[in-house]
């Protein structure tokens, strides 16, 4: 979770993409050799503080710590106060430097150069994978079994579908870590179906394609897993 020579707004970046509340990392800081930022998120926004290397302990507000190890766990179950608007935050789920993709890669149709003035070093060297989908499926009322097309997107934990693409307003948020599987179905009177397995309900969903179907799976899939990853997290956490 030390990512060296992240900037403020990179780590604002993937924080606010991929993290939820209480995730957090360590970076340089621009300011001075000897310091480090602690970026951490909280609701919708993420806090910075500084931490000093004194060159035998870290400094952080009035505590020091022998090691970063240490100030960590410290922090683990307390909260952290923010100076400026008094939020409490606690470390809870630190950001790893390398972070899991989904193995899923759109065809290039038409690929066009356009001169901007840019250079290579103006472009960020290492985004960060939001883990987004998002496209037409067409699915199966829950009471009444007919079947429409809905704009589907996935953004974090929260798959959204609405009546169109044009559409501000989503018909239903469905939390993705109430889901217990994803998987191709076979039951229907269609072709290219999967299912979302829910405690109280199963979604059934059809795409145009095998391949477009086979990619909602997989990305929805890893979704689980990483939401699996940081249940098992929390709770080797709870449990130390």
């Amino acid at each position: 979770w030390y990512h060296d020579n992240l900037t403020r707004h990179a780590a604002e970046a993937l924080l606010l993409s991929n993290g939820q509340d209480g995730s957090y990392l360590l970076r340089k800081s621009n300011e001075r050799e000897d310091l480090y930022s602690l970026s951490v998120r909280g609701k919708d926004s993420v806090k910075h503080f500084h931490i000093e290397h004194t060159g035998t302990s870290f400094k952080f507000g009035f505590n020091e710590f022998s090691s970063l190890k240490e100030l960590v766990m410290h922090f683990a179950n307390q909260p952290l106060i923010g100076s400026e608007t008094g939020t409490l935050i606690v470390l809870k789920h630190p950001y790893p430097r390398k972070v899991e993709e989904p193995s899923i890669y759109e065809s290039v149709r038409v690929h066009t150069a356009m001169q901007t003035g840019r250079t290579e070093s103006d472009l960020v060297p290492n985004a960060p994978s939001l883990g987004t989908k998002e496209g037409y499926l067409i699915k199966q009322g829950k009471i009444v079994k007919n079947w429409k097309t809905r704009w589907f997107t996935l953004h974090r934990n929260e798959l959204k579908y609405f009546k169109d693409q044009t559409a501000t307003e989503p018909i239903r948020r469905v939390d993705l870590t109430e889901c217990s599987a994803v998987q191709f179905d076979y039951s229907q009177e269609r072709v290219n179906c999967f299912c979302l397995v829910f405690p109280l309900r199963t979604y059934y969903l059809c795409a145009k394609t095998g391949i477009e179907a086979d990619e909602w799976i997989k990305i929805l899939r890893w979704k689980l897993s990483q939401i699996r990853k940081q249940v098992e997290q929390r709770n080797s956490t709870l449990s130390s």
